[in-house]
């Protein structure tokens, strides 16, 4: 059962942030996630605020600055895109990935970026940590799924294939809100349970995130993003891995590599970029980043195979990049 709620479908964003003031209410853009949520009974609103009719919001445009993805733009479109294709492989190979081809027509960017977390203790009939109880149940229960670094107290893990790859390519979220405008860059916009267990993002109430933007990329950048999944025709990321690095020749100048399914946030990988910057991309290199992506991990009873799982995606996705 749905909750009771008042829906509305405002025509332009300024209509979108008044019917979001003080209303408690939540935005509705693609709505794969949200319906969830809803039946679920992890969300209820007072009222939903529609976005679906605010075209300024969707699009894929060149900048001086980059190329600007509005947030409502459907992630079968981002997969399509020549633009993206040709200069942001990682994100296109992302935004393929997600679910099916029936999400992925439905399915925003900015939706995908901002979605729930999946442990089904928080989705299903559990009064978990995030939900205001005193446990969470995932750490000594059912957790094959969950976080095998960065968790406590809480051991979701972050769900979105595009955040992983949008924050490897140095992307920034543009934010409005009763406030006025900000942006945030994507490594800074996710929130991890020891700081807020009741958010996945710094949007504050009646904020709408209103698109993405990709820098223009640097000379000689190369990038992937690839997860490992149970079901390959639609799923969750058991491991997930974006990289983007900036060669000169066969040598690496620098590296931002972006773990996904392992972490409650899209997992940066400094140790991993280290042993990459300045060397030439062999197989000592790889064997060596691979290594370091696995070192810190700590994973729970029935997750360890994670472990092996991204040491070999790592190094599977770096060999790749090495013959691109």
């Amino acid at each position: 059962m749905l909750p009771s709620f008042a829906y509305v479908r405002p025509t332009s964003l300024d209509d979108a942030l008044k019917q979001l003031a003080g209303s408690k209410g939540l935005v509705h853009a693609g709505g794969t996630d949200l319906l969830g949520c809803l039946r679920e009974g992890v969300l209820a609103p007072t009222t939903v605020v529609s976005l679906s009719g605010v075209a300024a919001l969707r699009g894929i445009e060149e900048t001086p600055e980059g190329v600007a993805i509005g947030a409502l733009t459907p992630l079968v479109e981002v997969a399509a895109s020549p633009l993206v294709r040709a200069r942001f492989t990682a994100l296109a190979e992302a935004a393929a990935q997600v679910a099916s081809p029936q999400l992925r027509n439905q399915g925003t960017l900015g939706g995908n970026v901002c979605q729930k977390p999946r442990c089904w203790y928080y989705r299903g009939d559990f009064a978990c940590l995030r939900k205001g109880g005193e446990l969470c149940y995932a750490y000594a229960g059912e957790n094959e799924y969950h976080a095998v670094v960065g968790g406590g107290p809480c051991y979701i893990v972050h769900p979105s294939d595009t955040a992983p790859a949008l924050a490897a390519l140095g992307g920034i979220a543009h934010v409005v809100g009763p406030k006025g405008s900000r942006t945030v860059p994507l490594d800074q916009f996710f929130v991890q349970p020891e700081k807020d267990l009741k958010r996945e993002t710094v949007l504050e109430p009646d904020e709408i995130l209103t698109r993405l933007l990709l820098p223009k990329p640097a000379p000689g950048l190369r990038s992937t993003y690839r997860k490992v999944r149970a079901r390959a025709s639609f799923d969750f990321a058991l491991v997930g891995a974006a990289m983007a690095l900036q060669m000169e020749g066969d040598r690496v100048v620098r590296a931002r590599v972006v773990f996904g399914g392992i972490a409650p946030v899209p997992w940066r990988a400094p140790a991993v970029e280290v042993a990459l910057a300045g060397r030439r991309l062999d197989r000592d290199t790889i064997a060596r980043a691979a290594s370091a992506a696995v070192a810190r991990l700590e994973p729970l009873e029935k997750n360890a195979y994670k472990v092996p799982l991204l040491r070999g995606l790592v190094q599977e996705r770096l060999e790749a990049l090495a013959r691109a």
